[in-house]
């Protein structure tokens, strides 16, 4: 097992070091606004690819979503799925695509009821707007550029919206303000 495996399966100070990282972030909006995206993601864009380079193999796509997700990145799936697995996920929980490759939904599936953050996997999260690959993911959360869905709804909608009251023991309880 590698290192990268091994911290993300125990996810624990990755969450104490994004709960950190959400406080700093919300302390430099201002500046980032200031700024600008570009100048900002340029300040911040070399210690955030060495950090999620090396821990998640970050596709620096900039709407980062690991924390909804197990600290697992859905960029790193062949076809880029960011609300859940494809149908081809083998018996063993490989990837279709990459057969050597373990899926990564499932390993977030494993990994999300070990975080706060497990009812975030049921999170419909938009299509990746390109327009901002390459900028600072930590500049786009800042200003809230993460979250821009497609469309004039930008609230976040969930899979709880659609499914039974009484839930599968393998998803995690709704949160209060989704019940």
């Amino acid at each position: 097992m590698s290192l990268r495996t091994y911290i993300q399966d125990h996810p624990t100070p990755l969450v104490w070091a994004w709960e950190l990282s959400e406080r700093a972030l919300r302390f430099m909006r201002p500046l980032f606004e200031k700024l600008g995206l570009e100048t900002s993601s340029k300040l911040v864009k070399v210690p955030e690819e060495v950090v999620k380079g090396l821990l998640f193999d970050c596709q620096d796509c900039a709407q980062c979503m690991l924390h909804y997700n197990g600290m697992t990145c859905p960029m790193n799936c062949p076809k880029h799925l960011r609300n859940g697995p494809c149908g081809g996920v083998r018996l063993n929980g490989h990837c279709e695509v990459k057969p050597e490759m373990d899926c990564v939904w499932v390993k977030a599936i494993e990994r999300a009821p070990k975080t706060p953050y497990a009812h975030e996997l049921l999170r419909l999260n938009p299509p990746v707007d390109i327009r901002l690959k390459g900028e600072a993911s930590w500049v786009t959360y800042s200003l809230g550029l993460d979250k821009i869905g497609t469309g004039v709804d930008i609230t976040p909608r969930y899979a709880y919206e659609a499914l039974p009251e009484t839930l599968p023991d393998w998803i995690p309880p709704k949160p209060k303000e989704h019940a």
